[in-house]
């Protein structure tokens, strides 16, 4: 049995050693840590940490990995800045900080006996795959469980083996589509927002959680209002640039709250009028 590792000071980086690299894209890798001296991981699906490379610089990365696995953590992460290139160069047996976890998680308890709705956008996919991997192992907790993924091509899938594998069982809904397809794809091509049009919901007892771009997310909601979806139903993960995990910097600020304490799972209703303002 694996011991969480305490968090005397958030602002301290607990030392983590790379035991696995998985290249999901030429610009996506996955990470998994293994936590020192046995001890393990505890966080919620939804919660984030903060990354440090040694010698480069600290980023806030979701967590991708599976919460009934504390033993290691999981992170994937899009290379897209000077910290997160260095992190692409990093091998098995390098050592990274790690801070967290922060943030507020996916309202799984509350979804319980209720319809599940995932849908990601692209790399959204990775903060919403610890609640699918839980909404899986504990089946019987929810009534529909269904997952609608949107990727920009058939070259861009991440977790497509995952992906392949979810869609086999008889207990799960996956639905994946694509942006644009060559002429090898056979799946449905349109905007992840469209799949919402296509599947069976009881709006009253649908939990929606949404993760991707926020011009996604905001065709999403509007999909959702047209099925019925109540406003405190729908949660959205958002992202701002998280600098202090703790509400101190303020540089995530979002309207009055900050994204790393606050967020950066929301329920829809508490934020709605930020939500519509663009460049906040």
């Amino acid at each position: 049995m694996t011991t969480p590792i305490p968090l005397f000071d958030p602002m301290v980086p607990a030392f983590a050693r790379i035991s696995r690299v998985d290249r999901e894209l030429p610009d996506v890798f996955t990470w998994h840590l293994a936590a020192p001296s046995g001890a393990g991981f505890s966080f919620a699906p939804g919660q984030f940490n903060m990354l440090y490379a040694f010698g480069a610089g600290e980023v806030p990365i979701s967590i991708s990995g599976d919460p009934n696995r504390p033993e290691e953590l999981v992170h994937t992460i899009r290379a897209v800045g000077a910290v997160t290139r260095a992190m692409q160069g990093l091998r098995k047996g390098d050592t990274i900080g790690v801070r967290g976890p922060f943030g507020s998680a996916w309202p799984l308890a509350e979804a319980r006996d209720q319809d599940l709705l995932f849908v990601a956008g692209g790399l959204g996919v990775a903060p919403l795959r610890p609640a699918i991997l839980h909404a899986l192992a504990a089946r019987s907790l929810y009534r529909r469980v269904i997952v609608l993924a949107g990727f920009r091509s058939p070259a861009d899938f991440i977790f497509r083996k995952e992906l392949e594998r979810w869609r086999s069982r008889f207990d799960v809904t996956v639905e994946v589509t694509v942006d644009r397809a060559d002429t090898s794809f056979r799946g449905t091509v349109a905007v992840v927002p469209a799949l919402i049009a296509e599947v069976e919901l009881d709006p009253a007892a649908t939990v929606a959680l949404l993760c991707g771009p926020e011009v996604m997310m905001r065709f999403a909601v509007r999909e959702l209002e047209r099925r019925g979806v109540p406003h405190e139903r729908i949660h959205v993960s958002m992202e701002r640039s998280m600098k202090c995990g703790v509400g101190f910097c303020g540089h995530c600020q979002y309207g009055p709250t900050f994204v790393c304490k606050d967020g950066p799972v929301y329920r829809f209703d508490r934020i709605e009028r930020l939500f519509y303002v663009r460049e906040i």
